[in-house]
């Protein structure tokens, strides 16, 4: 039988575009470089000729997903697949969802609660909904969070895959951010057995935080959804933390399943 293009091009049972693949292959490697690579760092790294990458590069530049930092030439990656990534369809079904049934949960446990991503090396406050009654705590949208020192924060860096987890601190420690990366790494570990995070504020007396991840396919957080606890003291209940810790955990897995995700997978 005659190769036709199609069946030519096909090869371990799929088909290859080695042009597409060779510019994933560099935003991948860019990703993880925040400092920018050289473009002989480039092809080393991905064990190319300069020849091999040169069109590919300048392709990534004209169309803004990459830009030339002087002097030296390096090349960094932009925000666009950021911006990208805040047009498609899953993270829009994920707020579309979020919303309606961080509400739900509201009403139900009378407490507040929030939706947390990581973005830029620290998480970020994009949605919330208030405590339907007369009393209650927020933590508002746009809040930048620590990874490290919160319980969205910490959520989001227990389900990471390991290089993820690692550039994260990276970053952070870099930042100027105070970290003992060898007992958070324990903490960490304990949060991904346990399946969520709950533990005193570090910034206002009197709340506990609870939080759990909204689970990518992967077994990767692709968010956190967290309840910022208070106690009544005008109506005291023991039960009350805990059942709000069960309805949280309920609802992170209701929005762990509109992204395909399960919960209960471990990021790796």
């Amino acid at each position: 039988m005659n190769a036709t293009p199609e069946n030519a091009t096909k090869e371990s049972g799929r088909y290859r575009a080695p042009a597409l693949e060779k510019g994933l292959e560099i935003l991948e490697l860019m990703a993880a470089r925040p400092e920018g690579l050289s473009q002989s760092e480039i092809a080393r790294a991905l064990n190319r000729t300069v020849g091999e990458i040169f069109r590919m590069l300048n392709c990534l530049v004209e169309h803004g997903y990459l830009s030339i930092q002087r002097p030296g030439d390096r090349y960094i990656l932009t925000l666009k697949l950021f911006e990208l990534a805040h047009r498609s369809e899953p993270l829009d079904r994920l707020l579309g969802n979020a919303l309606p049934a961080m509400r739900e949960l509201a009403a139900n446990i009378e407490q507040s609660c929030h939706l947390a991503l990581i973005e830029g090396g620290h998480g970020v406050v994009v949605a919330q909904v208030d405590n339907p009654g007369h009393i209650g705590f927020a933590v508002r949208v746009g809040s930048v969070i620590s990874l490290a020192s919160t319980a969205s924060g910490r959520v989001l860096l227990a389900f990471q895959t390991a290089e993820d987890r690692q550039r994260l601190l990276a970053k952070a420690v870099a930042d100027g951010e105070r970290i003992d990366v060898a007992g958070l790494q324990r903490d960490l570990e304990a949060i991904r057995t346990r399946g969520f995070e709950e533990m005193d504020s570090t910034r206002i007396r009197g709340i506990r935080d609870v939080s759990f991840p909204v689970l990518d396919h992967k077994g990767s957080a692709a968010a956190a959804v967290t309840v910022p606890f208070i106690e009544r003291l005008d109506a005291p209940n023991r039960e009350a933390f805990g059942r709000t810790r069960e309805a949280l955990g309920r609802t992170a897995g209701t929005l762990t399943a509109t992204l395909g995700g399960r919960s209960g997978v471990e990021a790796r």
